[in-house]
């Protein structure tokens, strides 16, 4: 008798094996996600995700929900008209560090400032996988990347700190070695209403492990073990990472603030009045 794997039926099992290379950390952390969709309860139908361009950009076509896979850097964007048409709609936006920092680093910050009614998950594997292993906003100081072959000199993002400062209301931060607490978060994120984001460090045995001399994916897992220190509710100050240095990991905030949605309806309430709550309704 065979048993049915828990997590095929949020997959799109016909378009399986997938594109991520041997070692990747992207499968793990759907995984993890596909598990805290099952113990969030969101119907499938009340729940879409948004990727932009890269390696973890493919997440969205593997997800067997409403699912779009936009332009580079733009994945928030799409999901800001997708949640303002459809409020009932949960959703969740997929992607890298490259897309979701650098192209479209604007579109976070104002997406956290507003606090629109979505989480985002970030894949951070320190560099560009997908075209070559250039240089993103989250490379360590003195990585090496192909865009920076003697090692990298500028100062990366720190993001659970940048989350923080824009206005997130849950921010947390894992590595793929994490997988109970990735899960845990990402059902806490599920759940809370305003702009959550969840930091995930991923290997990326092809590019920058490679370059890096980490070894390979098991040796970078090891690596996630032995420099990981748990500090739930730390400063995000403090929480910078670093070339060889410790990696803080934990849920760091997780508060209260008034939704654009909400704001928005309240203002024009109070602008309006009753004319423009039976409009809205």
């Amino acid at each position: 008798m065979s048993v049915e794997n828990p997590v095929e039926r949020y997959l799109r099992t016909d378009r399986m094996p997938h594109i991520w290379c041997p070692g990747c950390g992207i499968g793990t952390t759907v995984n993890c996600f596909t598990r805290a969709i099952d113990e969030s309860g969101i119907p499938m139908d009340r729940l879409a995700v948004v990727s932009g361009i890269g390696c973890t950009g493919r997440v969205a076509g593997y997800m067997h929900v409403d699912s779009f896979h936009t332009t580079h850097g733009r994945a928030i964007p799409f999901a800001t008209g997708l949640k303002l048409a459809a409020p009932d709609v949960k959703v969740v936006v997929y992607s890298g560090d490259g897309d979701l920092f650098a192209i479209g680093g604007n579109h976070f910050i104002h997406a956290a400032r507003r606090n629109l009614d979505m989480t985002v998950i970030c894949v951070n594997n320190l560099t560009y996988g997908m075209t070559g292993g250039q240089l993103t906003p989250t490379t360590p100081e003195e990585a090496i990347a192909s865009t920076m072959p003697y090692g990298n000199f500028e100062h990366p993002f720190n993001l659970p700190y940048l989350a923080e400062s824009c206005g997130a209301v849950y921010v947390a931060r894992w590595t793929t070695y994490h997988v109970t607490q990735i899960k845990k978060s990402m059902k806490e994120a599920l759940l809370k209403k305003g702009f959550s984001f969840i930091e995930i460090i991923s290997p990326c045995p092809t590019l920058y492990g490679r370059r890096n001399r980490i070894g390979d994916s098991l040796d970078e897992m090891k690596t996630y073990k032995t420099r990981s220190q748990i500090k739930n509710g730390a400063d995000t100050k403090s929480v910078d990472l670093g070339m060889g240095g410790p990696i803080v990991v934990g849920k760091f905030v997780d508060r209260e603030r008034i939704t654009y949605q909400d704001a928005m309806e309240a203002f024009y309430t109070r602008k309006l009045g009753d004319r423009y709550a039976r409009a809205s309704h």
